[in-house]
């Protein structure tokens, strides 16, 4: 299941469901979620804003769900990732990976997650409590992430 939304999200009801799916099969279950941080050294973050490419977003997050359950012995993806203007301190994204066995289920949310951050078409614009605006660039660091986990196959 793959959601691009604005309201906020219940990670527990999304890893019910995530549960359920799965019918007694799985032995372990992973989740992340990520939050709004401070990414200005020098002044504290007000908003983040985010954007994003409909449908080929939506289609990039459910291929890289797709890559993860053809690489891994996993059972079931959920990802939730939302979008408009969000505080410091919100949620921003759930990831969840159910499946037989905790090494598989690990190995595939840090993929997911790192293949988010550099693959799906996601604009990130910061606002500082001092008015200052800019927009979040990629980091090297992600995409040395991506690129190893290629290497890996």
């Amino acid at each position: 299941m793959v959601l691009i939304q604005t309201e906020d999200f219940d990670a527990a009801s999304l890893i019910a469901e995530l549960r359920e799916r799965a019918a007694g099969q799985a032995g372990a279950m992973v989740s992340f979620i990520g939050t709004v941080r401070d990414y200005a050294p020098n002044a504290p973050t007000q908003t983040l804003f985010l954007d994003h490419y409909p449908g080929m977003c939506q289609h990039e997050i459910e291929s890289i769900c797709a890559a993860a359950r053809d690489r891994w012995d996993i059972i079931d993806t959920t990802v939730v990732h939302r979008m408009g203007a969000l505080q410091r301190g919100e949620q921003i994204v759930f990831v969840g990976v159910i499946g037989p066995h905790r090494g598989e289920v690990f190995k595939a949310c840090e993929y997911i997650i790192d293949a988010l951050k550099t693959r799906a078409p996601f604009w990130k614009r910061e606002t500082l409590q001092s008015g200052e605006q800019f927009w979040v660039g990629q980091h090297e660091t992600d995409a040395q992430k991506t690129a190893d986990w290629e290497l890996e196959e």
